[in-house]
């Protein structure tokens, strides 16, 4: 038996501060139990985002001492939100129980990855992360998470390993979003920040797709060009510091029509703004990004560029980044060489 009507954006588990949504909520209310338009997950990975990780790692820099905090933080908060850069990551797990009124098109035992972000996601552990070792952004974990009416998930594929699975989906909104950007400049010149990343490698293959002219690459250091340049993603691979204004404009040359930034530190707004045409866009795709800077920084700088806060969502995302993850053996490339996957075989 359910608890009854609820709200699809999920009000109803809202511990405090009360009349906020569950994402801006200092805690929420994970309790098994289901409302009627409800899904319960049961966890078997988390994954956290790297502005989320990189802090974690800075600040605590032992992995039982991580794997303490991040469990501190479910426990107290009800959900993985990170009170220091206000991120938390997603989930994979399986479909434990629907309830009767759920829009979610879900079947209980299906795997799913959830496209939503932990920060809003009511989860409980009961592991205690027994199983992570606090060194990598993936988590093992065993609890249970709940999914509003307005959640969206979606269904693993058979035929991709789980973390595999997981990292694609956990930024499949940056290529998502990239092309669609993209495709409203005709042949634009295009530069992705943070390129041999995974949201970057999947943004320029993207970029490229949606009929980007030139797809410049920048990376922090010649290990990260190397991997971009066996990759083949980039026409031209920059090293460059991506919180140097300056340097990075001078870098890469003739400004970008469209700026994509998926660098997970803070500090690149000001370089983005400058790096950016006349009339183009910066696409901020990192929780890193001080939002407040890059409109001041663009302000400024009397910098005449469209500033997008790429959201997660756009409409197609999940399929689109798979579909990139099969038909490009570049982006395969930079995936097998950060998950420290053997991908070489035909998926």
């Amino acid at each position: 038996m359910t608890k009854g009507i609820g709200s699809p954006i999920g009000l109803h588990r809202v511990v405090e501060p009360a009349g906020v949504l569950p994402q801006a909520a200092w805690r929420l209310d994970p309790s098994p139990e289901l409302y009627d338009d409800e899904t319960r997950v049961r966890v078997e990975r988390l994954n956290l985002d790297a502005a989320s990780f990189r802090q974690l790692h800075e600040t605590y820099g032992d992995g039982g001492a991580i794997r303490t905090e991040v469990a501190r933080i479910v426990a107290e908060r009800g959900k993985m939100h990170n009170p220091v850069t206000g991120s938390g990551g997603m989930l994979v797990g399986t479909v434990d129980e629907i309830g009767p009124a759920s829009p979610l098109g879900l079947s209980p035992g299906q795997r799913i990855a959830t496209l939503v972000s932990l920060t809003l996601t009511p989860l409980a552990l009961s592991d205690g992360l027994a199983g992570w070792d606090g060194r990598d952004e993936q988590v093992p974990a065993d609890g249970h998470a709940i999914l509003f009416g307005r959640s969206i998930a979606a269904v693993l594929p058979d035929d991709l390993p789980v973390e595999l699975a997981l990292a694609i989906y956990d930024v499949c909104g940056a290529p998502a979003l990239t092309a669609r950007v993209v495709g409203r400049y005709p042949h634009p010149r295009v530069a992705v920040l943070g390129a041999a990343g995974k949201s970057g490698c999947l943004s320029l293959a993207a970029a490229r797709t949606a009929g980007a002219e030139t797809v410049i690459g920048v990376v922090r250091d010649e290990g990260e060009a190397a991997l971009l340049r066996a990759a083949g993603l980039a026409d031209e691979v920059v090293v460059a510091d991506a919180r140097d204004p300056v340097g990075l404009a001078a870098a890469i040359g003739a400004p970008a029509d469209v700026t994509v930034v998926c660098v997970d530190v803070p500090g690149c707004e000001g370089a983005a703004v400058l790096a950016t045409a006349t009339g183009g866009t910066v696409v901020f795709f990192s929780m890193a990004t001080s939002f407040a800077a890059a409109a001041l920084g663009a302000e400024g700088l009397a910098a005449d560029v469209n500033l997008i806060i790429g959201n997660g969502y756009t409409p197609g995302h999940a399929d689109l980044a798979v579909g990139l993850f099969r038909a490009e053996p570049g982006v395969r490339r930079v995936f097998e060489q950060r998950l420290g996957l053997n991908l070489k075989v035909s998926l």
